[in-house]
């Protein structure tokens, strides 16, 4: 997969690829730190998907999905000490992919059944995935 040819952000933005592909897990379930299951909504139930969360393609499923994990809507994708981030992009409903904030201030991305890489927050903007429609941040758990 040329992933630049796909994310033309990146190119200006700058990425690295940091896990193999693998058909296990998506990007719902990569922003949920889960490696082990694919995460999506779908009505036949194919997916997992948290109990409590609507088993819907929209927006306000998703989101609720990660306010079952403790998320909560956060206005800016700065880092924060202390909290961990998630965001959700979109192209109208449904989200189309999710990220998560690494320590560092980067993002890092399942892409599809592909690899994961670590980017900013814009570098997966556009065409493909369109644009944050939502972020979401937690207390972080201290290690």
């Amino acid at each position: 997969m040329a992933i630049e040819k796909f994310f033309p952000n990146l190119s200006q933005s700058g990425f690295s690829v940091t896990s193999p592909a693998s058909p296990e897990y998506n990007c719902i379930a990569w922003a949920a730190e889960e490696q082990d299951r694919w995460w999506w909504p779908d009505t036949m139930g194919t997916g997992y998907w948290p109990a409590g969360a609507p088993r819907e393609e929209k927006l306000s499923a998703f989101i609720r999905a990660f306010e079952l994990l403790g998320y909560r809507r956060c206005d800016h994708g700065e880092p924060e000490p202390g909290f961990a981030k998630i965001a959700l992009y979109a192209i109208g409903n449904p989200p189309t992919h999710a990220a998560r904030q690494l320590p560092d201030g980067r993002w890092t991305s399942k892409l599809g059944a592909q690899e994961d890489i670590a980017h900013a927050l814009d570098g997966l903007a556009g065409a493909r995935y369109g644009d944050v429609v939502a972020l979401l941040k937690h207390k972080a758990i201290e290690q």
